[in-house]
C-alpha cells in the first residue's frame, strides 16, 4: 500500500459525509488539512477521486471503485476491534494441549470438566502422543502446553505438579491361579507373559530399567500402544500387565484384577503440566495455568518446586 491510513480514512469519511465541512466537524480537522489530503491522494493515485460542486462532492468512477474496497478494508478493521473486544470480554482464546491417550482419559479429562464449566468460551485442541512427543511439539511451539510423566532432563521448561502415579504389575485370578498350578512360587513376573506399553513411551523405558536394576527377565513380552488395551488383556487372561494402580482402582475393587506383589516396589513418579518457561503465556494458557494450579493436590515440595521452575 503506498499510502499512509490516515490518508484513505480521510477520503473514507469525506466520501460518506459528501461534504469536506461535515467531515472535517467529524475528524476534528480543518477544512484545508482535508482539501489538501484528498489533493495528494489525487496526485499520488493519478486520478481525480471527487468531482467538486457548490453542493459538496461526489464520487467519480474511480473515487467509487476506490471507495468499495476503502469501506470493505474498514468494515474488515471494525469487525476485528470488535470480535477481539467481545474476546477480552468473554475470555475467549485457544489453548493446544499435548498429552498422552492414558493421561487424557484419566487425569486430563476430569481436570477440563470443570474447566470448560467455568470457562466455556476457551477453545481446546488436544493431540495426543508420547511424553517425548509432547516435549519436541512444546520446544517447536506447537502446543501450549503438555501433561506428561516428568522425565529425569527437562531444560527450560517450568512444571507444574498435578499429581504421584504408581506402576503396578497386575493379572485376573485365573491367570495368577494357573502360574500357581505350574509352580512358579513366587518368582510370578519370571514366568508371566508382561504386557507392557510399547518400547516408544516414557512409561516402558522406566519399567525396563526396573526390571533390569532387579534381575526380572520374564517368560515372554507382549508390546501393546494403548494402557486401556493393557487392562483388558490382564482381565481376560492374556498375561500379567504393568499399569497405573489409580486407573484399574475398580478392577482391583472388584477383584477383576489382582496386584501382584512385588519384593521391590517401583517408585512412584510425578505427573504435571509442562510449558515453555521464557515464553510469555497467552490469555488463555494463563487461565489455564491458574485453574489447575489452585486445584492440584497438597504436596510437599522444594521452593523452586513450588514456583513450578525446573532447570534440569
Amino acid at each position: 500500500m503506498n499510502q499512509n491510513l490516515s490518508s484513505y480514512w480521510i477520503f473514507y469519511t469525506v466520501a460518506g459525509a459528501g461534504n469536506i465541512s461535515k467531515a472535517a466537524k467529524e475528524l476534528y480537522i480543518s477544512q484545508p488539512a482535508i482539501s489538501k489530503s484528498i489533493q495528494k491522494l489525487e496526485e499520488n493515485l493519478g486520478c481525480r477521486l471527487f468531482s467538486r460542486s457548490s453542493r459538496g462532492v461526489q464520487l467519480t468512477d474511480e473515487g467509487e471503485l476506490l471507495y468499495g474496497h476503502v469501506r470493505e478494508a474498514f468494515d474488515t478493521l471494525s469487525t476485528g476491534e470488535e470480535k477481539l473486544k467481545r474476546s477480552i470480554e468473554l475470555g475467549v482464546g485457544h489453548l493446544q494441549i499435548g498429552v498422552s491417550t492414558t493421561l487424557c482419559k484419566h487425569m486430563l479429562l476430569p481436570c477440563l470438566k470443570e474447566f470448560i464449566r467455568k470457562n466455556p468460551h476457551i477453545r481446546i485442541s488436544i493431540s495426543c502422543q508420547s511424553t517425548n512427543d509432547t516435549l519436541h511439539l512444546l520446544d517447536e511451539n506447537k502446543i501450549d502446553i503438555g501433561l506428561i510423566g516428568r522425565p529425569d532432563n527437562m531444560k527450560n521448561i517450568s512444571f507444574y505438579f498435578a499429581g504421584d502415579i504408581e506402576d503396578i504389575f497386575t493379572a485376573s485370578p485365573d491367570y495368577l491361579a494357573n502360574l500357581k498350578k505350574r509352580g512358579t512360587g513366587s518368582a510370578i513376573l519370571e514366568n508371566s507373559t508382561l504386557m507392557l506399553l510399547d518400547k516408544n513411551n516414557m512409561t516402558r523405558r522406566y519399567i525396563d530399567d526396573y526390571l533390569q536394576e532387579n534381575h526380572i527377565t520374564a517368560a515372554d513380552f507382549i508390546d501393546i500402544s494403548d494402557m486401556d488395551l493393557l487392562i483388558e488383556f490382564a482381565k481376560i487372561g492374556v498375561g500379567a500387565a504393568c499399569v497405573i494402580k489409580s486407573f484399574v482402582s475398580k478392577e482391583l475393587s472388584d477383584g477383576s484384577l489382582v496386584e501382584i506383589p512385588l519384593k521391590n516396589p517401583i517408585k512412584k513418579r510425578e505427573v504435571g503440566f509442562a510449558c515453555r518457561e521464557h515464553v510469555k503465556p497467552s490469555r488463555a494458557l494463563q487461565t489455564f495455568i491458574d485453574f489447575f494450579t489452585t486445584n492440584i493436590p497438597e504436596k510437599k515440595q522444594t521452593p523452586d518446586q513450588k514456583k513450578g521452575s525446573y532447570s534440569i
